[in-house]
């Protein structure tokens, strides 16, 4: 494969990646993921929780579906959410060590 070709392909998959990351990055779609990680909702029940109307709550769920965060499912006059990739909040963890330590160095320089 020629190094262009290559650099392309490679520029591609970050692109994809970046992607994934921008959908999730919003605070409400971010919640929506950590909660379908517990299991399947219908679109009601993340609204319970949401404050805001039907169709907000459907364009994040977009906006996760075409990142292939999530997929739908129509069963009767419900659509039910589950996460595509169950493994996608693995690195959770990480983000909350990087947050615990630029707390940390900040309260360091108080000290």
């Amino acid at each position: 494969m020629k190094k262009n070709a290559q650099i392309e392909k490679e520029m591609a998959l970050i692109e994809a990646k970046a992607n994934v990351l921008k959908a999730l990055g919003h605070p409400t779609r971010l919640w929506m993921a950590e909660q379908l990680a517990n299991g399947e909702k219908c679109v009601c029940e993340l609204a319970e929780f949401i404050d805001a109307d039907f169709s907000t709550i459907s364009k994040h769920l977009s906006v996760l579906k075409q990142a292939g965060v999530v997929e739908d499912e129509k069963r009767g006059k419900q659509v039910y959410y589950r996460l595509k990739v169950p493994c996608i909040l693995k690195y959770m963890p990480c983000v909350e060590a990087v947050i615990k330590a630029s707390v940390k160095e900040q309260i360091d320089l108080l000290g």
